[in-house]
């Protein structure tokens, strides 16, 4: 996976044509869906066909699996877990560390990903993110969260996304990716709700159409402003060490400096 993933293509699992294009349209990773988007009497289909498409090694497929407390899980791992095609597992409404931990001892060559998507997931949310080492990542799962919080006006959702990214960040683990943009043609709504997730700290977005792909990508990018910005802080930090002023007057110190790299990093995607 490249390092700085930032679109997240996720696509039924019942539909395998749609799966077969999904991997071609350009996301960085591509997660087909066993749970919210197949009904519960095409599961075991759904699992089937996911199964006979990742016999063969895929570049960066993930699997989301049914919830661990339903009774589709544990043929959706055992069946999943052990494919070439499949390079993680993600994990929905989790709730407990102990649940990941449950996972990870049984299929422990694999990265896991755990979606928090109710009140108790997200107060437990730095436990989750420590729970065991093959856990990659964590992220919010919206429309789940909303409903449970009972919540209506979109920023009602704000302090559950710093929890996630404050969480992760403290886990030591890759900042969480946003979570999706329902109106796959409102395009202009998604490049400004990227904008404030990215304001927030989320790096990179769940998709579910090809078309949300580039508005996500650019959105996440750095600016070519930013990205001039930090080749002016990394290059003055290289000729004088210790905190100093740039000619404009913005005061640079190690984490002005160490900001600047990881712009440059992604800029690069490296």
């Amino acid at each position: 996976m490249t390092p700085f993933p930032l679109t997240w293509l996720y696509v039924p699992g019942d539909r395998p044509p749609i799966v077969a294009k999904a991997l071609a349209a350009g996301a960085d990773v591509v997660v087909v869906d066993l749970e919210d988007a197949v009904a519960p009497d095409r599961k075991a289909y759904a699992r089937a066909a996911t199964a006979e498409l990742l016999a063969e090694p895929q570049l960066n497929v993930h699997v989301r699996v049914n919830a661990l407390d339903t009774p589709w899980a544990a043929d959706d791992l055992r069946t999943l877990a052990p494919l070439p095609g499949v390079s993680g597992l993600r994990l929905p409404k989790v709730t407990s560390a102990e649940e990941v931990v449950a996972v990870a001892e049984r299929h422990n060559s694999l990265p896991l990903y755990a979606l928090l998507e109710t009140a108790l997931g997200i107060e437990r949310a730095f436990a989750i993110a420590v729970a065991h080492p093959s856990l990659h990542g964590i992220a919010l799962g919206e429309a789940d969260l909303r409903a449970d919080l009972g919540v209506r006006d979109d920023a009602g959702l704000d302090w559950s996304r710093s929890r996630v990214i404050v969480a992760a960040r403290a886990a030591d683990l890759a900042p969480p990716p946003q979570s999706v943009h329902p109106d796959i043609r409102d395009l202009e709504g998604l490049a400004a709700s990227c904008a404030h997730g990215r304001a927030l700290g989320f790096l990179g977005r769940a998709a579910i159409h090809p078309r949300q792909l580039p508005v996500i990508e650019s959105a996440f990018l750095p600016t070519g402003q930013e990205i001039e910005q930090a080749e002016t802080v990394v290059k003055a930090a290289t000729q004088e060490e210790g905190a100093q002023a740039l000619p404009n007057g913005q005061f640079i110190d190690a984490a002005v400096v160490a900001a600047a790299q990881r712009t440059l990093a992604l800029a690069r995607r490296t």
